[in-house]
């Protein structure tokens, strides 16, 4: 099978006894060893057992099989958040002395990592606010340990040059290079085929796609995944095997959701393009997004993020929101429902007000996670939202 959707669909757990259609839910803590030699061949990894279900489940390993599979990773690890993934994803590498190239448009709380926690264990950073090759390898240091990006990023969706990251890390083989990958999804997206190490997710978002559970993971290389384990085994950010079946079975769905979410976000970039009480609109298969032909190089359509700007700054931001009658105001993303957030006050706040500036995040700025609805209902209250509060 080669394409997406039939791998991920047939990439299923082994059956039980009871020879189940569908993968139950493996609701256990622990397993039982046959034997103490079972056991102790297990601790001792001459022979590969579940043990306990803080190190792995059922129910997580076939989750984290189908977004290998759909990544085209070695291996993977599940987290019981997208942060806890992204915080894992520095953690288990970092030293003191140790040295972070970013890119600067990432996610407030792995600003907040960053720029907050890192620096007590003695971990720099360094930021590169532009596409530009020649910039993020003048950034790299002789310690620097992981370079990072989001790409797109949020809310700002900018874009990096994958191909051309992935010649940067030919040079540079001892950096790990990670990207978080939650806002393309492995389904428009394949970083690690660029020779990227790790891609990361918020399995909340798009994965899930129903608003339901939290959930992140990690895909990439057996040696780094590897070292994630150890990490993990004795961090304990388990993903609940609860919450891997809800994901598992989601990602059957995903590439069908995919489609309508980004031919809906699509129709939503076109239609407010143009409009007056618009001062921009930012979508990366828009020609007028400024890496609109690298996006078509690299992802294969546009995402289901539409962010624009209403005149009328902050205040008309706050009642064009409160105007909306189906869509509905929350800080998560990447649901079958849309969604409207404002960045400057909720996922963004705590950076300030010349960081968001540089993230182009005005205080007009909207970010519409466009849904599953039947686009002409989108578009239709957004643009009443607009007229309402002229």
């Amino acid at each position: 099978m080669k394409k997406d959707q039939s791998r991920i669909i047939r990439e299923q757990a082994t059956r039980s006894a009871t020879r189940e259609h569908s993968v139950p839910l493996y609701l256990t803590s622990s397993f039982i060893f046959e034997s103490a030699e079972q056991g102790r061949a297990i601790f001792a990894e001459e022979e590969e057992g579940m043990v306990y279900s803080r190190y792995a489940n059922p129910n997580t390993t076939e989750f984290i099989k189908r977004v290998s599979t759909l990544e085209g990773a070695e291996s993977g690890l599940a987290f019981a958040s997208g942060m806890a993934a992204v915080f894992a994803s520095f953690a288990a590498f970092i030293e003191s002395g140790d040295h972070i190239v970013s890119s600067r448009a990432i996610f407030g709380s792995t600003h907040q990592l960053l720029t907050q926690v890192f620096p007590k264990w003695g971990v720099t950073h360094t930021y590169v606010n532009t596409a530009d090759i020649d910039a993020w390898e003048n950034a790299i240091q002789a310690n620097t340990k992981i370079l990072f990006l989001e790409s797109p990023s949020n809310p700002g969706l900018e874009l990096y040059d994958l191909e051309k990251l992935g010649e940067l890390k030919k040079k540079y083989p001892q950096i790990i290079f990670a990207i978080d990958n939650c806002f393309a999804t492995p389904y428009l997206q394949k970083p690690l085929k660029y020779g990227f190490d790790l891609s990361i997710h918020s399995a909340t978002k798009y994965m899930d796609g129903q608003g339901r559970v939290l959930g992140g993971v990690i895909v990439g290389n057996q040696e780094l995944i590897n070292k994630l384990m150890f990490f993990i085994r004795h961090t304990g950010p388990a993903m609940s095997p609860f919450n891997a079946w809800i994901l598992s079975k989601s990602l059957e769905t995903l590439g069908l959701r995919m489609d309508r979410h980004c031919s809906n976000a699509l129709a939503l970039a076109q239609a407010l393009e143009t409009h007056a009480e618009i001062e921009n609109v930012i979508y990366p298969f828009l020609p007028s997004h400024p890496q609109y032909e690298l996006a078509k190089k690299q992802m294969k359509a546009g995402g289901g993020i539409v962010t624009f700007e209403v005149k009328g700054g902050k205040d008309r931001a706050f009642r064009f929101i409160d105007e909306l009658e189906m869509i509905r105001y929350t800080s998560n993303l990447g649901d079958s429902r849309s969604i409207a957030t404002h960045p400057a006050t909720t996922t963004h706040a705590k950076l300030t007000d010349n960081e968001r500036e540089s993230l182009g995040i005005k205080p007009g700025t909207i970010r519409l996670s466009v849904g599953l609805e039947d686009k002409e209902d989108i578009i239709e209250d957004i643009l009443q939202a607009l007229e309402s509060t002229k």
